[in-house]
């Protein structure tokens, strides 16, 4: 845990930051009863519901854009350059965030161009964006630097969002998250949450640190190994680290805790558990959840229930992260 006087410094650090507000906070804190007593587990569940965020169809994404948005229109930044999968979630909130404010939206994207566009590529593309397609993910970050070479030339100003938002500013929107929360009456004992590029992960550990909240976070991933999501996670938690204004005791003070069971056969494929976990839902709460992220983190949540490794008095938190216009591409 961090000090009393680490934790009051980074939280008037916090404070300092610029944050452009999209959507209406606070997202709600549900009770997931139904749920529970249909999947026949006696911990106490609730849900956070940022896939209820009322900008750009929500998600994660919206509250890590609200704090790297004001340093791109400072800058005087005209053109915002981003990365992501066809049917990725980041990407749409990009663009949105961009329209937002008065700002073009460039996106390279891994994959081929969907005919005709559905779900988030189509939301992409009503927002304003374009587009161009690379073969890999790995041609993601070279094809965006050649992009922002080519606009500097034509005279335009540039500025990269990194794939997910996932800097240390970005993971600034779920430091304060975890205020959020705490000011609408909840202290779980554990979080579970859909992770991939860690930024989503980095805040909330972040923010459990510098609130004094003593709560795991599991973060369950979608696709990348636990090794490569804490490395990414790490080194976010430095970055914040020296923005929050207290170095590495920040990073030094929290456990990581990554998850791959449930990724099954690949990245946004469906699993059986997966699906369990998303009819369940849907049934028992009339909520949505996503084969790419949010079903898979509900599989876990209630593996980790089920098998007692989260204690049978326990008060457990899934932050549901978004991700629900998946289900129709």
């Amino acid at each position: 845990m961090l000090s009393d006087d680490r934790a009051r410094r980074a939280l008037a650090a916090l404070r300092r930051f610029p944050c452009r507000t999209l959507g209406r906070y606070p997202t709600p804190i549900d009770p997931l009863d139904r749920f529970g007593r249909r999947a026949g587990i006696p911990q106490r569940l609730f849900v956070k519901r940022d896939d209820a965020i009322s900008f750009g169809f929500g998600g994660n994404k919206v509250r890590k854009l609200q704090y790297v948005l004001p340093s791109i229109v400072a800058s005087g930044a005209d053109t915002v350059i981003t990365c992501g999968g066809v049917q990725s979630n980041h990407v749409r909130a990009t663009a949105a965030a961009a329209t937002a404010a008065g700002l073009d939206c460039h996106v390279v994207v891994n994959g081929t161009a969907p005919t005709p566009p559905t779900g988030n590529a189509l939301l992409d593309r009503l927002y304003g964006a374009t587009f161009e397609y690379v073969s890999a993910r790995e041609e993601r970050a070279p094809a965006m630097e050649r992009a922002a070479a080519r606009l500097r030339a034509e005279g335009r100003r540039p500025a990269i969002v990194p794939l997910g938002a996932s800097t240390p500013h970005g993971a600034l929107g779920y430091v304060a998250a975890i205020g959020e929360m705490l000011d609408q009456g909840l202290r779980p004992d554990l979080i579970v949450h859909a992770c991939s590029s860690g930024g989503t992960s980095a805040g909330l550990l972040a923010g459990c640190a510098v609130h004094g909240l003593d709560a795991a976070v599991i973060g369950i991933s979608a696709d990348d190994p636990p090794a490569a999501v804490e490395t990414a996670v790490r080194s976010i938690l430095r970055g914040l680290g020296e923005l929050l204004e207290i170095g590495p005791a920040l990073e030094s003070s929290i456990r990581v805790q990554v998850d791959d069971a449930f990724v099954g056969p690949g990245y946004g494929e469906p699993t059986p558990a997966s699906r369990e976990a998303a009819e369940l839902m849907a049934r028992a709460e009339a909520i949505v959840v996503d084969h790419s992220y949010t079903a898979k983190a509900t599989a876990g949540l209630l593996d980790y229930c089920r098998s007692r490794r989260i204690g049978a008095d326990a008060t457990v938190l899934f932050w549901h992260t978004g991700g629900q216009v998946a289900l129709f591409a």
